[in-house]
């Protein structure tokens, strides 16, 4: 498997989390030209109180989030909206990703959208994070977003902008 879940909030297990995040993986990586065989991803499924410990750890922000992630290396361009170079295929761990079920259903409640939908955005979101994608800067996250937006078309999800 692409993808290996932990699951810390049995919460998840409804949502078959472990299966959104390979399917989103797979897709995701197949979308980037990426043999999905190559490369290890790790899911952490938890609650809004082990994220807000997380974050709070590695980011310095004290609350909980929907998504955090951890890339095994620094992926990004220099220059403001360039894709990111492909990673090294000699080093198949990609790094680790941690969801909070709280955050997210509250989320997709307050947008309408079905929580398994939005599960799988935020999974995409977190891959892309992983893969040297952001949107600290403008250019970056234009390019991020229509990442994002091209690949949950492919899995029949709609534009969440």
């Amino acid at each position: 498997m692409l993808s290996d879940t932990i699951i810390e909030d049995p919460r998840w297990e409804a949502v078959e989390l472990s299966a959104l995040a390979e399917r989103a993986a797979t897709v995701t990586l197949a979308h980037l030209g990426l043999d999905q065989d190559t490369w290890q991803i790790t899911v952490l499924g938890c609650d809004d109180t082990r994220i807000a410990v997380l974050n709070a750890d590695f980011r310095d922000k004290s609350q909980p989030t929907n998504v955090l992630s951890w890339p095994s290396h620094d992926r990004a361009p220099n220059q403001p909206g360039a894709r990111p170079d492909l990673p090294d295929p000699g080093d198949p761990e990609l790094g680790d990703i941690a969801i909070a079920y709280d955050t997210c259903i509250k989320e997709a409640t307050e947008a309408g959208k079905p929580l398994p939908d939005h599960t799988t955005h935020l999974i995409v979101h977190g891959i892309l994070h992983l893969l040297g994608y952001d949107h600290i800067r403008d250019q970056d996250a234009t390019l991020m977003e229509a990442t994002e937006v091209e690949i949950l078309g492919k899995l029949g999800l709609p534009d969440p902008y």
